[in-house]
C-alpha cells in the first residue's frame, strides 16, 4: 500500500513514517520506480514504534531491541 494509505491507517504524517524508515525501524518494499510499498505488517510495526516513542523510548533503544529479537 502507499504511504498515503499508511498515513490514514496510523494517523501519522508522511514525515513521521519516513523518519521511522530513516532510523531503520521499518523497511518498506520499493517499486522499480523507487516508490515505497508498505505491507500490513509494516503498518503494525509503525503503530508499535509510535506507541513505544510515546512511552518514552528513543529510536536507538527501539533499533537495538529490533536487532536483538529481530522483531519489535
Amino acid at each position: 500500500m502507499s504511504i498515503g494509505m499508511v498515513k490514514e491507517l496510523t494517523g501519522l504524517s508522511e514525515r513521521q513514517i519516513r523518519y521511522y524508515e530513516e532510523r531503520q525501524l521499518v523497511f518498506p518494499a520499493r517499486t522499480k520506480g523507487g516508490s515505497r510499498r508498505y505491507s500490513f505488517e509494516d503498518v503494525r510495526k509503525i503503530r508499535e514504534i509510535h506507541q513505544k516513542l510515546k512511552e518514552g523510548f528513543n529510536t536507538f533503544e527501539l533499533k537495538e531491541k529490533r536487532g536483538k529479537k529481530n522483531v519489535m
